[in-house]
């Protein structure tokens, strides 16, 4: 056990419930959707182009993907795209806001297990404000959590101010998550722990093909359940 609690901070999406794999069947009917017009890996690279220009508009989350998957199908058809194909994609975009949340497993008891030896547990997540906030609500983890913390990007300022906020030294700091992008290499370079927890599906966007120097802080996790014992480890 540490020599004082240590703060830590949760991800949401993929590490305490599932929400890649929403996406990814989206996609699926989106390809289908469009397969009269262009093949699976044209729609594909379109859309994730048309996502990433209009990152700084949307942000991250659903209506950003729904948006960007209308104007991608636009442009994509020339315009051909009728409006029953367009309702089509509009509700791949509210199936996904309507989905239920699904916990991970040995969520609940390992969350309940290190709030109850002293340890400050914060939700940092970052999306759309409505659905996210809907998502935690529904999950029943809230009462575990110090704070939620909804923010448009997850980021090394972004992670400084919310430590600031909080009083919580970054060496006193372990972030857990399944995004190496945002979860772990902010907290890296703040000189924080960060525990990666892998998801078998990963966007685009989140991959990292490189971690900054962390000896002895970063740590991969293989399900959240082995956090206490890695917590337990630290000095």
């Amino acid at each position: 056990m540490p020599a004082e609690p240590l703060a830590l901070g949760f991800d949401a999406d993929d590490t305490l419930w599932h929400n890649e794999t929403l996406f990814a069947a989206a996609h699926q009917k989106f390809h289908a959707l469009l397969a009269a017009y262009h093949d699976p890996a044209t729609v594909e690279r379109a859309h994730y182009a048309t996502e990433l220009r209009n990152l700084p508009l949307y942000g991250y989350g659903v209506k950003g993907f729904t948006l960007s998957a209308l104007e991608t199908a636009i442009e994509l058809t020339a315009g051909r795209v009728s409006a029953h194909e367009l309702r089509e994609l509009i509700a791949l975009g509210r199936d996904i806001l309507a989905h239920p949340v699904e916990l991970l497993d040995a969520v609940p008891a390992t969350l309940a297990a290190l709030a109850a030896t002293g340890h400050r547990l914060l939700l940092i997540t970052k999306g759309d404000l409505q659905h996210q906030e809907r998502k935690i609500a529904a999950s029943g983890l809230a009462p575990h959590f110090l704070a939620a913390e909804v923010v448009s990007e997850k980021d090394d300022a972004t992670y400084a101010r919310l430590l600031t906020r909080h009083g919580i030294e970054p060496a006193r700091f372990l972030m857990v998550g399944n995004s190496l992008k945002s979860d772990i290499a902010p907290v890296l370079r703040l000189g924080g722990y960060a525990a990666h927890v892998p998801y078998p599906l990963t966007w685009e966007h989140e991959k990292l093909d490189r971690l900054p120097p962390a000896p002895g802080r970063f740590f991969t996790l293989e399900s959240l359940r082995d956090l206490p014992a890695l917590i337990a480890r630290l000095p």
